[in-house]
Parts: C-alpha cells; structure tokens; sequence
C-alpha cells in the first residue's frame, strides 16, 4: 500500500458532526475560580473608583457607576473576557479638565459621544490600527499622566486643594507644605505605609495575608484609625441617588466639545486596547497556560467599551476603560471566563445600594494618597529601560513633557512627530566605512539602505581597486529598489574587471550577492535545500562506472529521459556533504560526539517524506531526539505487542536525556490517516494495518459527540481527512500523558506538551493552543507567524 496516493472512497464512513453541541435548557453557570476571582477585583476596584471620582472633581457616586457599568457591560460585550473595565487613573487628567472647563452634565454627555465614536471605529475594524502607535507614546502618555495625577493629590494629602494644572500644582507645592494639615498628613502617611509594605509581608502569615488586597486594607486601616481617634478630615459623601446628576445637552464651543471627544476615545481605546493584548500575555503565561481562555477580538473589545461609555456617560458615570491593575488582579486569581468581570460589577452595584453608610466613613486624604501611589506606579522603570533600550527615550520623554505641561492630545501629538522624526532619521542615517584586512578589501555598511544613501554608497564602491576581492558586509533589515541597482552595477562592473565581490550580513554569513538574474539562478530547483533534493538542477548524471541504463519510456513518442545510474544519487549527495557542508559543521559535531547529545525536546512526527524536521523548526546537529513512524503515532502503554520502539524512545528521552518538551507534529494529507477512514474490519491484517489500530483512538474522538471537532486557526477542516489529521494530534498527546515517566515529569513542572500540525501545501506550520491538560471543549490550532507570534484564533 502507498500512503501517499489519494483515500479510497467507497468504503468511508459518513461521519457528520454537528458545528455545535445538541440544544438543551441553558444553565449559566459560575466557576468557583470566576467567584473568588470577582470578589479579589471587586475589594480591588472599590476603593479606586472612589479615589478616581475624587481626583477628578466628579460626584463620588460618578465612580461607582463606571465601575459597575463597566463589569456588567463590557464584561459582558467585550471581546477581552477577562479584562476588566471601570475608571481609569489615565483618564483623570482628561476628565478633570473637562468637568471645570464644561461642568459635570456636559462631561457626562461627551462620554456618551466618545462611546458612540468607538462604536464607530469598532464598526470599520480599526482596532488593531491603534496598537501601531508607538509604545514609547503610550508609555510616556501614560507616565505624564501619573506624574500630573500623583502632583494634584499631593495637595489632597497634605490637607489642602490643588489646582487647575500640573504646572500651578508644582509651584503651589512650598505653599501647601507651610500649611500642611497634620490630621490629614497622618491619615495620608499611614495609607501610604500600608500600600507600600502590605505587598512585602514575610512568613507564611504574610503569604495569608497578602490575599487580601492591599488598597482594601490601606483604606479600611486609615478609615479605623480617623474613626477611633476622632480625627478631623474631610470624608466621603455619597449623596442620595434621587439627586444624582444625569447628563445634559452639551453646552460649549463645537471645537472645544469634539476636542474633548476626541482626548476620550483616544485615550480610553488606546489603553483598553494595549491592557487587552497584555491580558493575553499575562493569560498565556499563567500556570494552566490560559486552557479554554480565547484570545481577544480587539474589535469587540472596542465595541465593549463603546457600549460601556454610551450607559455609563447616560448613567453619570465616569468614563470607562481597560484597567491594567484590576485585570491583573482578575488572572491572578485565576478566573477562567467574563463571568468574573461581570460579577464584580454586580458586587459594586449591591456596594453602592447596601454599604452607603460604610463608605461615608472613609477619609478623603486615604483615597488621595491611594490614587497619587497609582500615579506614581504609572511612571514605571521597566518601561523607562524599555525605551532606553530601544532608544527611544526622546520619544517618552517629550510625550511626558508635553502631556504634563500643555495636555494629553497635545503631548501625544508632539511624541507622535518626534517618533516619525527619529524613524526617519534611523532610515536616512547609514554608517559606510572601508579597511582593508589580509589583502581584501572590506565595505562595512551600517544601517538601512535607502536612496538617500546611494550617493555616499557609490562614492564609496568606486573607490575600491580596480580588480581586488571584495567583501561587502551589510548591516541593516532594508535596502530599497534604488540602492540594490547601484550595488548591483557595480558588481556586474567589478566582477568583468576580474575581482571577486562576497555580500555577507552582519554575521559573516554569506548571501546572494546583488546581480542580474540569470536563467541558472531562477531554475525551478534552485532552493536553499538543493542538496537534499531530488533534482541536480539540470547536471547530467555521469556514471562513475562508463555506463547509463536505457531511457526510460513513459508514454508512447515521450521519454523520460536516461536513468540515473544506481547509487549515483546517494553518492553525488554524500560528496556534496563533504565538500560543502561538512567543514561547516565539524567543529559542533566535534563538540557533540566529546560532549555526547542533550536534545531540548522529544519530536514524533511522521515519516513522511515531505517533513524535514529541521527544516520546519530550524534546528541543527544536537537539538532534537526525533522520533519517526507511520502515522506519528503514539500506542498506549503495552499495546505495542513486542514492539517497544516508541515507549523505549520516549522513557530513553525523558528520563535518560531529560528533554524539556515533547512535540506530536501531524501533516496534512497524511496517507496513515487516509488509510484510516478508509480501511474496513475485513481488511487483511497486514503489519501496516497491525500498526495502525494504534489510530483508531483518533478516529473514534473525531466522531464522538464528547469532544468538538478540531479548529484550524478558526476555521473548520477542510474535510475529513484534514480533520482526523487534527484530531490524531491531539490524541496521541493523551497518549503520552499515560506514559509513568512523562506522567510524572508533568506533575513536576519539569516537561511541557505540544502539539504541531504542518500544512505541506501551505508551508504553514500550526500551534495546539494549550495542551497543558485533556481538552474538553477546545481543540485550536493557531498560525506561527513569520515574526514568531501566533495569529489569534478566530471563533468559527
């Protein structure tokens, strides 16, 4: 049988599955993970919300409703499941402004207009645009305002009243200090303290404690001691909600309000966006590996938030945005779905409805010091080190300079040029030096090679003699159509004059140097793999021993032309080896056979011919114990029936070479899994028939309602063929579960699972999104993308 020829028809089973599970009365039902998960965020979100009204002069009740309104709706709407949303200390800066130039109601109704904006966007998916803004914007946006927040309610703390600006706060500081009210400095100190050393609680008691969440502690702890000792500060004051401020017609000029609609949908989707795709970071990175967590859909999160600023502005609320420190909290606790979200806005409802006369206990100087500690914590080191590295610093400081002393839209603007300016100055800046170094000439180019460069390129490539060997290093990820005509010319020119010209990178290595396409050069054959393929680019085979087998007919009037000799194939590729590549590798062979192999992981692929393992993974001598049958089949313990191999292979590598991963790497139009389907129990029982009822587990998934059918970077199979490829993965990643030694590893935390599927036509390979456990629900296979990320998976 040849397992490459196309699957029987006649005899395969129908197997129909439905796209969805068999309807039935609908339950909505709470994981405990999501409960705890919803109480950490909701002791979390109270006292910030508070804190976040009070620092933009909004009624009080304003943050209660973001916070609500934004668990319930875009906790429900979003396409993020488990960011949470609420009022955010990055829109503080923006909404204060907007609240004392236009008054509360207008504020409130240019909150539902930038709702209404994101829908908008949302609607012509947009979203992803966003995240092309240059991270040192957002980080110096975010730090401008942590530093004009953490400068307003330093007044607060010290008793007094801050000003309208970031600059009046700065100069008015001396004053306040010779007027410092010292109930209200004890009060702030002590909140503080408790948000500082809380976190740093040592011992398996501290570990306890550290459960509860340090501003609930800070706040309730301040709250006590102003209530024991009689201090004199100035406390909440929840008004009733029968007075509770709704929103009015805009009132102001038509560029003023569009200005402040735009700030609002700038900021808020900028930050829900960013949070977004930091929440699957943080997913991904969690112990379960974000099992059953789908990945989010930006669009939808930015409709989520749209949704959540048209009510909560319609309720007088706060603005409403992704907020990182909730959402963090949210994955820490291990919540597995929105219903987390969601509850924690329904915990604030009942909060604001139940706990009135708790809440009006709470000094205002214990939420100022809570909300300027956030401030602080928004100018962040790692994000200073960040830019600094990828020089970039000019960009974050000028965006915090110009969001602190003149606002946010204009601040963002000004970072905006200066990132293009750097950019552009990065494209046009290249470094073009020559020495020369045992009789060869070298031109070391840095930078990118654009137009802009030609002429300093030129000048510097006709100055080399006339007929000397030459080697052009490039240093650079781009050379536009402009600069590889002249470096090409001056090749073709170099190269008649009787000189050798050697383009290399910044390695040293090697690469195709700029010139002329020949017919040679564009031959079919012609590919990085060559050697190992089974063509000689047109070479006539030339038998060592004189003589050549008959052509070879293969219909009538056609040849096929003269036969290889035999052995000439193996031969011409082992001296190809020898020649070209073994002085290559020597030295890390050398190094292996001294050192003996230490793989980094376990691949059972299949042994078909069209997989070349190192190829797909790009991996070398040394990197991987790779393991190859009919199928990439992995049989139960002791159903091999005297045949061990795989068991052996897999107890050698995990506990012999103890390997860090194991891959089950599946293809497409595999013929194991085509013989498959299309076997029947009165087939003869051949040993390749023997060997594959080690897939019939496979086959048997696929067509159980238990399990969903295997998903493709979103989309269905193509048929049922690709299906069973899929679904063969993800069994035989069972399979290994049941083995002692990787069973055990596993329970460890030593060993990882993975599953891979490789479209041969595509040259696509494919990632099992979490195999960290039996999938129940969820089988997903996602695109690796060229820059090394994984495409998100689309719901189908």
């Amino acid at each position: 049988m040849t397992l490459c020829t196309p699957a029987r028809t006649t005899n395969r089973p129908r197997i129909q599955r439905p796209h969805s599970p068999p309807e039935g009365p609908r339950r909505f039902r709470v994981a405990g993970a999501d409960l705890s998960a919803s109480v950490a965020v909701f002791l979390i979100a109270l006292p910030l919300s508070l804190g976040i009204a009070l620092a933009t002069g909004a009624p009080l009740q304003a943050g209660l409703v973001a916070a609500a309104v934004g668990g319930l709706v875009a906790g429900r709407f979003g396409g993020s499941p488990l960011q949470v949303s609420g009022p955010a200390a990055g829109l503080t800066v923006v909404t204060a402004e907007l609240i004392q130039r236009y008054g509360w109601r207008t504020t409130c109704a240019i909150t539902v207009l930038a709702g209404l904006t994101q829908l908008a966007l949302s609607a012509l998916r947009v979203a992803r645009s966003a995240l092309a803004v240059s991270p040192a914007i957002v980080h110096g946006m975010l730090a401008g305002i942590g530093v004009t927040i953490a400068l307003a309610q330093l007044h607060i703390v010290l008793g007094g009243t801050p000003q309208s600006s970031a600059v009046d706060n700065a100069l008015g500081l001396p004053a306040q200090l010779a007027h410092t009210q010292p109930a209200a400095l004890v009060i702030s100190a002590l909140t503080v303290a408790v948000l500082l050393c809380w976190p740093r609680l040592p011992g398996r008691a501290g570990r306890l404690a550290r459960k509860t969440p340090a501003a609930l502690v800070a706040v309730a702890g301040a709250t006590a001691v102003a209530a024991l000792a009689g201090l004199a500060v100035p406390r909440v004051d929840l008004p009733s909600w029968s007075s509770h401020a709704l929103p009015g017609l805009p009132e102001g000029p038509v560029l003023g309000i569009a200005a402040g609609v735009l700030t609002i949908t700038l900021v808020t989707s900028v930050q829900s966006l960013l949070s977004a795709v930091a929440v699957d970071k943080l997913v991904a990175a969690r112990g379960d590996l974000g099992r059953g967590v789908p990945r989010s859909d930006l669009d939808r999160e930015l409709a989520g938030q749209g949704a959540a600023n048209v009510l909560s502005g319609a309720l007088g609320g706060l603005p409403v945005a992704g907020v990182a420190v909730r959402s963090v909290a949210n994955v820490s606790a291990g919540a597995v779905s929105r219903a987390s979200t969601m509850l924690h806005g329904l915990w604030i409802v009942l909060a604001a409805l139940l706990l009135v006369p708790v809440l009006d206990l709470i000094p205002l100087p214990a939420l100022a010091a809570l909300v300027m500690v956030v401030g602080i914590q928004m100018v962040s080191i790692t994000h200073i080190r960040t830019v600094t590295r990828h020089r970039e610093v000019v960009v974050y400081a000028v965006t915090l300079t110009g969001v602190v002393l003149v606002g946010i839209l204009e601040g963002v603007a000004l970072g905006i040029a200066v990132a293009i300016a750097v950019a552009l100055h990065r494209l046009a800046r290249t470094r073009i030096t020559r020495e020369e170094r045992d009789g060869r000439q070298l031109l070391h180019v840095r930078g990118q090679l654009t137009f802009l460069a030609v002429p300093r390129l030129s000048r510097a490539l006709h100055q080399l003699p006339r007929g000397s060997d030459v080697v052009v290093e490039l240093d650079g990820s781009f050379m536009d159509h402009a600069a590889y005509e002249a470096l090409s010319d001056w090749t073709a020119g170099h190269l008649a004059h009787g000189g050798t010209v050697e383009t290399t990178g910044p390695s040293g290595a090697r690469i195709a140097e700029p010139g002329p396409v020949t017919a040679s050069a564009s031959h079919p054959c012609c590919r990085p793999w060559t050697p190992w393929h089974n063509h000689q680019c047109g070479e006539k085979p030339v038998a060592t021993t004189g003589a050549t087998e008959p052509a070879e007919t293969t219909e009538p009037g056609r040849t096929a032309g003269p036969r290889r000799t035999k052995g000439l194939h193996l031969a011409s590729g082992i001296g190809k080896f020898q020649r070209n590549t073994a002085p290559l590798v020597r030295d890390e062979l050398a190094r292996l056979a001294r050192e003996g192999q230490r793989p980094s992981q376990l691949f059972l692929t299949c042994a078909d011919s069209r997989l070349v393992t190192s190829m797909i993974t790009s991996s070398g001598p040394g990197d991987l114990f790779t393991v190859r049958n009919v199928g990439n089949l992995v049989p139960l313990p002791g159903e091999e029936s005297g045949d061990d191999s795989v068991a052996a292979a897999i107890e050698y590598a995990v506990d012999v070479l103890r390997v860090e991963s194991i891959t089950v790497c599946g293809h497409s139009g595999c013929g194991a899994m085509q013989a498959l389907l299309s076997g029947s129990p009165d087939d003869p029982p051949t040993p390749l028939r023997r060997w594959l009822r080690h897939g019939r587990p496979s086959l048997e998934r696929m067509a159980s309602r238990r399990h969903a059918w295997a998903r493709i970077s979103g989309r269905l199979p193509a048929d049922a063929v690709e299906q069973l490829c899929l679904t063969n993965v993800v069994q035989q990643l069972e399979h290994l579960r049941a083995y002692e030694p990787v069973a055990r590893r596993l329970a460890e935390g030593t060993l990882t699972l993975h599953g891979v599927y490789f479209h041969v036509g595509e040259a696509q390979a494919y990632l099992l999104s979490g195999t960290d456990e039996v999938h129940s629900y969820d089988d997903v296979f996602t695109q690796v993308m060229p820059t090394g990320h994984l495409e998100p998976a689309r719901a189908s």
